[in-house]
Formats: structure tokens, sequence, C-alpha cells
């Protein structure tokens, strides 16, 4: 279990927070994998899943942290400083984007993490890439920003259905991230679309 020296702490949203570690020796991982972050709060040990959300993990990788004011982990997280050190495990998960394809990524809250470490790693390789965030005011406003000056397509959706009707999903690789009731109503969005849902990419954070 390597604990990592923290190198960037930064607010990206509303209770949002992007945490940047050092990559530790023979660690390889994509966008859309995660982490395991274990820690002592309180003479307790707390652990919780944060997904990679820069284009690649060289020299160092960001996690992006929902932060409920009510948990306990989270609000640890961000009361870390420059340079301490926390204990990483990873990275896991099957879902990655490689950089080898177009791309739509599906997103609300914390997921526009992996979103944007995906899109980033498209643009970097050529390829085009579509971000729908759910709602209007996405994390991460800045690299959204960013990556629309790059030629991504950025699409903030209050109604998915009408969204992705108006889309042309297939053949692009398609990811969903986020808690359980967005990736509900994106599943519903594809499906009455006429998406086939056995090859999209889905990740829930579970019960927002």
């Amino acid at each position: 279990m390597p604990s990592l020296p923290i190198t960037r702490i930064e607010t990206v949203g509303e209770r949002t927070v992007a945490i940047e570690v050092e990559t530790p020796a023979d660690f390889e991982a994509y966008p859309g994998q995660f982490v395991l972050v274990r820690a002592t709060v309180d003479g307790e040990e707390e652990t919780g899943y944060y997904t990679i959300s820069s284009p690649d993990v060289a020299g160092s990788f960001e996690m992006t942290v929902a932060v409920d004011p009510d948990g306990t982990l989270g609000p640890w997280l961000v009361e870390r400083t420059l340079g301490e050190e926390i204990t990483v495990e990873g990275p896991f998960g099957d879902i990655q984007y490689t950089g080898d394809s177009d791309a739509f990524v599906f997103a609300r809250g914390p997921g526009i993490g992996p979103a944007v470490g995906i899109a980033e790693r498209a643009r970097k390789f050529g390829h085009d890439v579509t971000i729908v965030h759910g709602g209007p005011n996405p994390p991460h406003g800045k690299r959204l920003a960013m990556l629309e000056d790059r030629g991504a397509t950025v699409i903030r959706s209050e109604d998915l259905g009408s969204t992705v009707e108006s889309l042309a999903v297939e053949p692009a690789i398609t990811y969903v991230f986020g808690f359980q009731e967005f990736v509900d109503e994106t599943r519903e969005a594809l499906t009455a679309a006429g998406v086939d849902l056995a090859a999209v990419e889905i990740e829930s954070f579970g019960p927002a």
C-alpha cells in the first residue's frame, strides 16, 4: 500500500476537489480506472474509491473527489496539505480509455472527472470527443473550456432524452459516469434512442 505525496489540491466545483499525487513506480493506468484511498480518521479506518481524472499517469495523476459535508473521508482529504502523503491502492477497474477511438462521455457531478481525462486523451491522439454533462454547472469548468478550444464538444443538458436523440452516439465508444440516479436516467435515454447498452461502459458511483 504505497503512501503517495500530494502535489496539488484544487477546488474545481461545488463540493468537488481535484487531488493530484505522485505516480508510484510500475503504476500504469488510464482515465476511467479508479483507485482506493485508505486513511485512519478519528481512530477509524475509512476507504473510498475515486476515478482517475487525468489523461495519463506520467509523473503524477489526479483524482476528482466529491465532498459530502456529512461524510468522513472526503472532508478529511480536502484538509490535507501539499507534500502530505496519503495511502493509495490500485489501479482497479476494466473501464479504461487508451486513446484509440472517438468517444462520447455522459457524466454528472464528480463523473465529470473521468470525462475530462478521457476527453483530453482523445484530443491528444487526434480523436473526436463529446462530453454530455447532465446539468448546467459541471465541475472542472476551466478544463472543459480548454477542451472546447481544442475541438471537443461539450454539452450541458437538462434533458438527456432530447440530447441523446440529437446525437449520433454510435459507433464511438460511449461511457457513463455518475451517481446511480444519473446512470439510470442515461440508460433510459440511450435505450430510447436505440443505443445498444451492451456496448456502453457504465460506472455508477452508488447513491448520491
